[in-house]
């Protein structure tokens, strides 16, 4: 069978029935490898061998994404980024989200409390997505988190979500090869799998140093779900190692405890017609 070509309306995806159209899927990889990309521009050699794509088939589509703002250009014109149209769709799904709208409230409340820094994210297959964050006035970062994506394996938000789950389910949310973010990542399966069964012993995640040197973290899972289905949304504090004593550990995860008591309670509940988002 001949290769689908550029103007092929599409290949059968097995899993679902539904027929891909490969174009709309070239344009989304394209997007999100220079939104992985983060502030390093990428040149047309670079993304054609990432993504496997004909140099002038590549070519055409950078042009047209970035004459509609989605892609950006240096004023050479060999350089592309990210562009500003691809702020929309972002802050759209902020805007709608309605547990975001219950969680802020409660992490502000929580900075204001224990002046720590603490996250919202969601599960998202092998990563969580931070979704919201409220930074200590201790520390700063010089840049926001929200939008940003990490490995669910090394971050307490992570391994909250991925305690919820066993077998099938956790191994479609594990890749197989465990990548170190520090010397304290975890990269053996069955090192993690024991970690993860001492988060449910628990009833929380820990994080030493295992995705940023120097910070501990806590991760909380939100059961809003509807029951039988793992959660997919978390809370966590993130604190540096160097002030973290036992006495301000165990206030820290009793606040947590409370937090998480609170955004379940005041969560609007997820059904079957609700968007799975």
């Amino acid at each position: 069978m001949a290769a689908t070509s550029d103007e092929s309306p599409g290949i059968d995806d097995k899993t679902s029935g539904v027929r891909e159209v490969k174009s709309a899927a070239r344009t989304l990889e394209l997007l999100e490898l220079l939104a992985s990309r983060q502030n390093r521009p990428a040149r047309l050699r670079e993304l054609t061998e990432a993504l496997g794509v004909p140099r002038s088939s590549l070519y055409a589509l950078l042009r047209t994404l970035t004459k509609h703002g989605w892609v950006r250009t240096d004023a050479s014109g060999t350089m592309y980024g990210i562009g500003i149209r691809a702020l929309l769709v972002g802050t759209s799904y902020l805007d709608t989200d309605p547990h975001l709208r219950i969680v802020k409230p409660v992490l502000d409340e929580l900075g204001e409390k224990l002046d720590e820094t603490f996250h919202f994210g969601r599960l998202d297959g092998f990563d969580v997505v931070y979704l919201a964050t409220r930074e200590s006035g201790q520390y700063l970062r010089p840049y926001s988190r929200v939008g940003r994506r990490l490995p669910a394996y090394c971050t307490a938000l992570g391994k909250a979500l991925l305690a919820e789950r066993r077998d099938g389910e956790l191994a479609a949310h594990i890749p197989a090869a465990l990548t170190a973010s520090t010397p304290r990542t975890i990269t053996d399966r069955a090192a993690l799998d024991a970690d993860l069964e001492r988060t449910r012993e628990r009833g929380h995640a820990v994080d030493v140093e295992e995705n940023s040197l120097g910070l501990h973290c806590f991760g909380f899972a939100l059961r809003y779900s509807p029951e039988g289905r793992p959660a997919r949304d978390a809370i966590s504090c993130s604190v540096p190692v160097a002030r973290l004593t036992p006495e301000r550990e165990a206030e820290i995860v009793e606040a947590m405890r409370e937090a998480r008591a609170q955004i379940e309670r005041g969560a609007p509940p997820i059904t079957e017609d609700s968007w799975q988002i």
